[in-house]
């Protein structure tokens, strides 16, 4: 696949206010051998400014110049890191590096230039057991989108920068000696907003040593409050700058974009929004397997308003619902594509497998479930060409399912995974049980797990259920947990003297009667009683997963049904009376049934005659 660099770096440390022509910085440092007096080692010390080319400093102009002689702190390398000296360094050359390569299909060809500042002493140091830190600080930052600008914790106001390397002592590097790994000078690169961009940041270690690389948080300023020269930095440990929302030290460019920790290629998706962007990275030298020394690089990358065609089909999630895929462009800047050509990796569909469509669907239904390889072609044959190509899973079938049983709180509920599949093996389950006042017993990664819930209420239940396809889907349901299981039992009722009654209770479990008085059968659902005297029977009833309830129900006993009325009355026509009977009987008949009764089988009817009317019951 053709690959294209579109990024500026505007490579280190960003300083604004006094002096916001600063882009970048380094500290570093070069073994030249033993010194002049018994235990001692020369070094070269060097630091690198990077300001933007052509800019007027001084003067009024808000712009401070770059340093005479600016200020390295050298500290012992164990806390309380108290310092050993300061040294100025001499200014050694401004040479300027310029992008002069654009991407043939780049949008706009914005200069980008950087002088680069180098200063550089010689000195000896004792050889130390713990080794050495050196540092190089000062006050402001440059306004970035991913560090707010404003610091009340500084003089300034502002964020500042401090950026520095280690010295490996004797009781890392017993025997030996050890010279900075310093990152390349490379030509600039350009990064188009909201595209995929590469960035190499590698390191060059005239020792040999292995490298590593990963993305740190920038450090602060401290209390440095202005100018470049003349103000030596503070002690380490130096405090890390805040990030904005959805940035981080460990993802300054966003989450889509990371670094190779063995090559230090940084790439990815680049921010959507146009401006700078800090970003500090790691360099640690490893030899032998220890990591002997590390040095932080602090630079800005700049996105900028620029477009290119390019094709990106980001890695998607298997097809599990159907062998229709619907397929695009997953660049979200496609300016300057002309045409489209996709070849969906199915053979056996013969003309079907090809489409010139931007935004093409392909059914896989002839070839059935398997993996394909798709590819994207875009403006083949012309100008400003590139290709993508992703692996697409093809496995439908794929039918998640779940049951509950149980039904009370302080129960064990039972909850089963149902689902099915037709490819593959259905081999992890997340379930969460919508109880967090359960703490970590909310969750479960078991097939078919248990859970208690301590209240009654409802509670919303999630499985999700993933197969070794790379199928996965979450599915969800609400339960209603109880005080006590759902069972019924006959209302009170009414027998007379030596008669029988069959009672009934409905639900799923067992069943215990009490009192042990004229019932056939205490465990029955449907026990015959014959009670000569009225008595209440009660029922506790257990489900399968040992929740329990009662209820009761009293059958009166009586040798005969009484009944009668207080009073006949007298109405208007159109006027509505009830009829008041006091009874003990169960069931009633009312005559006539002409229509005046608004029922003929309650106890307490309403009439509404319309003529005189005697009613009988």
């Amino acid at each position: 696949m053709k690959k294209i660099l579109f990024v500026i770096i505007f490579s280190f440390v960003i300083i604004s206010c006094f002096a916001n022509h600063i882009v970048g910085g380094e500290v570093f440092y070069r073994y030249l051998g033993p010194g002049s007096q018994p235990n001692t080692s020369s070094y070269e010390i060097s630091l690198r400014l990077f300001t933007t080319c052509g800019q007027i400093c001084g003067g009024g102009t808000g712009v401070a110049c770059p340093p005479s002689n600016p200020i390295i702190g050298i500290f012992n390398n164990i806390s309380p890191y108290s310092r050993v000296r300061n040294i100025n360094l001499t200014k050694i050359g401004e040479p300027q590096i310029t992008l002069t390569t654009y991407p043939p299909c780049i949008s706009s060809q914005p200069i980008v230039c950087y002088q680069v500042n180098s200063y550089s002493t010689t000195i000896e140091l004792s050889n130390s057991t713990v080794g050495y830190r050196l540092a190089y600080q000062n006050c402001c930052r440059a306004t970035s989108l991913n560090v707010p600008n404003s610091n009340t914790l500084s003089s300034s106001g502002q964020h500042g920068a401090a950026y520095e390397a280690t010295l490996p002592g004797l009781n890392i590097l017993p025997s030996g000696s050890n010279s900075t790994a310093v990152v390349r000078l490379k030509d600039t690169a350009l990064i188009c907003y909201n595209t995929s961009f590469t960035l190499e940041f590698s390191a060059d270690d005239t020792d040999g040593d292995s490298l590593s690389y990963q993305f740190v948080p920038a450090y602060d300023g401290g209390s440095f409050t202005g100018g470049l020269d003349n103000q030596p930095p503070d002690n380490p440990l130096y405090r890390n700058v805040p990030y904005t929302a959805g940035f981080s030290g460990t993802s300054p460019l966003g989450s889509t974009v990371n670094i190779n920790a063995q090559t230090g290629l940084i790439s990815g998706i680049s921010p959507n929004s146009i401006g700078l962007y800090v970003v500090n990275v790691i360099v640690r030298e490893w030899r032998n397997r220890v990591n002997i020394a590390e040095h932080r690089k602090d630079f800005l990358v700049r996105v900028n308003d620029c477009q290119i065609p390019k094709a990106v089909l980001n890695p998607k999630p298997t097809t599990c619902d159907g062998f229709l895929v619907n397929f695009q462009n997953d660049n979200p800047t496609i300016t300057g594509i002309q045409t489209y050509l996709w070849d969906f990796g199915d053979p056996a569909s013969g003309t079907n497998n090809a489409s010139t469509s931007a935004t093409p669907s392909h059914d896989y239904t002839i070839t059935g479930a398997g993996d394909y390889i798709v590819k994207l072609y875009i403006n083949k044959g012309i100008a400003c060409e590139d290709s993508a190509q992703v692996i697409v899973k093809v496995y439908p079938g794929f039918r998640p399912a779940f049951e509950v049983l149980g039904q009370c709180k302080n129960t064990n509920i039972q909850f089963n995974d149902l689902s099915q599949h037709d490819f593959g093996t259905i081999n992890k389950w997340t379930w969460t049980f919508g109880d967090p006042a359960s703490g970590a017993n909310n969750t479960s990664i078991l097939k078919n797990p248990t859970h208690n819930f301590a209240t009654a209420g409802r509670y919303f239940i999630a499985l999700l259920v993933e197969s070794d396809k790379g199928c996965s889907q979450l599915i969800t349901d609400t339960i209603e947990i109880q005080d006590k299981p759902a069972f019924t039992i006959p209302k009170d009722t009414l027998i007379c003297t030596v008669d029988t009654l069959q009672l009934t209770v409905t639900g799923v479990g067992s069943v215990l009667w009490s009192p042990n008085y004229m019932i056939d059968n205490v465990n029955s659902f449907t026990p015959l009683v014959s009670p000569d005297i009225t008595t209440t029977y009660t029922a506790t009833f257990t489900d399968a997963f040992g929740c329990t309830g009662a209820d009761n129900i009293t059958i009166n006993v009586v040798d005969r049904v009484t009944q009668g009325n207080n009073y006949d009355t007298t109405v208007c026509t159109g006027d509505a009376a009830q009829l008041r009977l006091f009874s003990n009987a169960l069931y009633y008949t009312w005559t006539p049934n002409d229509g005046s009764l608004n029922s003929t089988t309650i106890k307490n009817p309403t009439a509404t005659p319309t003529v005189a009317t005697s009613y009988n019951v």
